[in-house]
Order: C-alpha cells, then sequence, then structure tokens
C-alpha cells in the first residue's frame, strides 16, 4: 500500500541522516581528533551501534507488536526514531560540552536503532496482513521501496546544506536537516493514525489467543523459520552494503575517482530499484516467494566477480553506474523485493511480528555493521585488490543465502490468520488467485 512506503520512507529518512553526515560533520565537530582516521572511525562507530542494537528494538517492540497491535507499534517507533533525530539537532559540538558531546550522539544514536529494529518488520507485516493473498509480494515490496526513499531523502537533504560556506555547514547548516524531522513526524504520523488493525491481529486478539512470550515460542515451535530468515536476511544485507556503502570508500579510496562519482552512482541504481523492488515482488505472487529468492541470490553471487572487473577495468562513472544498475536493480531487488511477504508468511499469526523482527535485525545487524569494515580490511590485505570482497560476496550468497533458500518453505498461498505454526504449514497454498479460500485443494 501506498501509506506503508511514505511512512517507511519518512521514518528511515531519519536513520539515514545519521550516516549520511558521519564522515561530513561528526568526525569534525564531535569526535576531534589530531587523526583523521580516528575521528572517522569513531563517527562510524556509533553509526555501527545503531545497526548492533536493532535486534533489541526487535525483540522489544515485536512484542509489543503480537499483544497489542500492529498499529500501535509502527506509531510508537516513529515517535522514538523521529524524536530521537530531531533531539541530534540540539547536540552541541566537543567544543562546546567536551566529551558529553559524543556520548549524548551516542545515546541518541542508540535509541535511533532501538526503533529502527521493529520499522520495517512492522510495516511489511501491516502490508501483507492487510493484502490479499494473490497481492501479497507486491504490497509486501512498499516498505522495501521506502527504505530505499528514506536513504535518497537523506542524502538529498544533506546534499542541499553541503551547499552551504564551510563554517556555516559545520556550525548550524547540518543541523537543518535533523530539525526537519518534526514535519517528517507530523506527516507519517497523520499517514499512519489513519491506518486499520490487521484482521490477523484482530482475529488472535478476538479469541484471546494472545502470546504472552512470543519470543519463546518462536523458538519452542518454529525455530526454522528463524534460521531461515537469518540466512536469507544476512545474505541480501551483504550485498546491499557491498553496494551502497563500501563501494563509495572503494572508487575514491582505491581507484583515485572523483569524489561524486560513488554517490552519484548509488542514487541512479537506488532510483532503478525503487521501481524494480515491487516488480520483483509482484512477479513472486505469480511464480513463488522462493524461484525469485533463489534467483536473486544465484545472481549476485555469480555476479560479484564481474561486477568488480567491470568497476575495475573502466574506472569510469559510467561503467560504475551500469554495475550498480545491474548489482542493485536486479540483483538486490530480487533478493530484497519478496522478502516482506516471505518473511510475514513463514511466522505463524501470534508471534509473527516477534519472529520477523528479531530474525531479521539480527542479519542485519551483523552485516549492517560489519560488512564495510570487512571489506575494507580485505581490500587492505590484499594490496588494493578487489578479488578478496568478490569472493567474500560469493561465499555469503553461497552459504548463508542459498542454503537458506533450499532448506525454508515456500509460503505462497498461506492463510496468515493461521494461530498456530502447524496451521500456518498445513495452509500452504489453498489460497486461489482470487484470495479467498479454496477447500478443494489440498494443502502442500
Amino acid at each position: 500500500m501506498p501509506a506503508a512506503l511514505i511512512g517507511s520512507a519518512l521514518e528511515w529518512y531519519d536513520f539515514y541522516l545519521y550516516a549520511s553526515v558521519s564522515a561530513l560533520v561528526f568526525n569534525k565537530i564531535i569526535f576531534p581528533s589530531g587523526n583523521a582516521f580516528v575521528s572517522t572511525l569513531a563517527a562510524f562507530a556509533t553509526l555501527a551501534l545503531g545497526y548492533f542494537v536493532r535486534p533489541l528494538g526487535g525483540v522489544l517492540f515485536g512484542r509489543m507488536g503480537d499483544r497489542l497491535g500492529r498499529k500501535r507499534v509502527l506509531v510508537i517507533t516513529l515517535l522514538v526514531m523521529g524524536g530521537a533525530t530531531v533531539l541530534m539537532a540540539a547536540v552541541p559540538s566537543y567544543a562546546q560540552a567536551g566529551v558529553w558531546s559524543p556520548i549524548s550522539l551516542l545515546v541518541l544514536r542508540l535509541i535511533q536503532g532501538l526503533g529502527a529494529g521493529a520499522e520495517f518488520g512492522s510495516s511489511a507485516v501491516l502490508s501483507v496482513e492487510h493484502a490479499r493473498p494473490h497481492r501479497r509480494g507486491l504490497h509486501g515490496a512498499w516498505p522495501a521501496s521506502g527504505v530505499y526513499l528514506g536513504l535518497l531523502l537523506a542524502s538529498g537533504a544533506v546534499s542541499l546544506v553541503a551547499m552551504l560556506p564551510r563554517e556555516d555547514f559545520l556550525t548550524w547548516g547540518w543541523r537543518l536537516p535533523f530539525a526537519a524531522s518534526i514535519v517528517v513526524i507530523a506527516v507519517a504520523m497523520f499517514i499512519r493514525l489513519r491506518l486499520h488493525e490487521t484482521p490477523a491481529f484482530q482475529k488472535i486478539n478476538q479469541t484471546q489467543q494472545v502470546m504472552r512470550t512470543p519470543l519463546r515460542e518462536v523458538f519452542t515451535h518454529e525455530r526454522k523459520s528463524v534460521f531461515v530468515l537469518i540466512g536469507t536476511q544476512t545474505a541480501q544485507s551483504v550485498m546491499a552494503y557491498l553496494f551502497l556503502t563500501f563501494i563509495t570508500a572503494y572508487v575514491t579510496g582505491t581507484l583515485h575517482m572523483d569524489d561524486s562519482a560513488g554517490p552519484f552512482a548509488v542514487t541512479i541504481a537506488a532510483l532503478a530499484t525503487l521501481v524494480t523492488l515491487p516488480l520483483f515482488g509482484a512477479l513472486s505472487d505469480k511464480i513463488g516467494r522462493r524461484p525469485v529468492l533463489l534467483f536473486g541470490t544465484v545472481f549476485c553471487g555469480v555476479f560479484a566477480f564481474p561486477f568488480f572487473w567491470i568497476v575495475d577495468g573502466t574506472q569510469s562513472r559510467a561503467g560504475l553506474t551500469v554495475a550498480l544498475l545491474i548489482g542493485l536493480g536486479v540483483g538486490v531487488g530480487a533478493m530484497f523485493g519478496p522478502q516482506g511477504a516471505y518473511f510475514a508468511e513463514l511466522f505463524s499469526a501470534r508471534v509473527r511480528l516477534t519472529g520477523l523482527t528479531f530474525s531479521r535485525e539480527i542479519g542485519g545487524a551483523v552485516a549492517g555493521g560489519l560488512t564495510p569494515i570487512i571489506a575494507i580490511s580485505l581490500v587492505e590485505a590484499t594490496g588494493g585488490k578487489s578479488w578478496a570482497v568478490a569472493l567474500f560476496a560469493v561465499l555469503a550468497c553461497a552459504l548463508l543465502g542459498l542454503p537458506a533458500m533450499l532448506f525454508g518453505p515456500e509460503t505462497l498461498g498461506r492463510s496468515l490468520l493461521a494461530p498456530t505454526k502447524q496451521e500456518l504449514d498445513a495452509s500452504t497454498g489453498t489460497f486461489t488467485d482470487e484470495g479467498e479460500p479454496d477447500p478443494g485443494r489440498v494443502a502442500v
């Protein structure tokens, strides 16, 4: 649903805004040091902490969503993330407050991470549970598109204020996009308060089947779904962060390309991915979730070496853009597009949000926090060569994503109203294209 796209985009604008200014501002005024590398590393360390705390947010807000409702969690995470982002606009510089400057920024980043831990999962579950069965893949892809739209909004906002004179930008200009989050909160709150609670939660609430300890239930009866989701998500996150984060540092620091080449290519590729994500989600409604996810995983693994051959061989803006268009738009698009529906369909209604958010954020935290660091270290260890990074990508797809896809179930046509894992598995494939149960079909 478009509301999921807009709401998700506005909220991920908050989360990515920090990443956009870390190396431009925070390494200079919050983490000052005589060594530029140390300052930048400190800024990115707090960026990584925002990822590492997300599984905790997934458990906390996921449990709340399974006990109190999906809509309520979306409103709460909005206030948590948005409030922390607005307060970042008021963080004093190190020259003004000393050590309290980085401490206050770190605390706010941790709060941001807590809220982000349930944002995608809550948006995906709400979208999928509201959608008719033959449109779940399409509607489940809108939150994924929102993630990329939020990234572009954050990058665009920072690019605008970066046009100010350098002194003005470092003093007050960088604060404007953070303060503007109050508008983001108002718009997203208006959208989310108009949403209705999902039929799946209404049913378990009315029949008094709400779980008091959903995480325990997940690990007692739905462990396989946890491991399938973690493997799928980790592989996708590794590829996404190689293309979105690492590649810019690589082409500027190792290939000595123009500073604007990486951001330009990433922006173009992200715009293309906004289009391909719902297309791959819709395709999964036709042929199944696993075939699309499996294609994306295999494609990314096979394309890893050719990707760097194109980038290293051309060392041009055009070559980099083409490589990223293929890698992000096709590979990551196919891996990410069906995930909203697939992940939601892996878990029963009583524990769906807890299972999805916790499992997804474990994979996201590991990949999001460590992939850029691992990739940069591999380039350094190989004397500026890219083959080790390509091999790392192949292994992530082959050892994590591929096994998850091969051992994971096909979930197309499951009943999201099923309160238990046994009933969920039995309902697989029992929905017609019109979205109504077909009692004449035999469940797979």
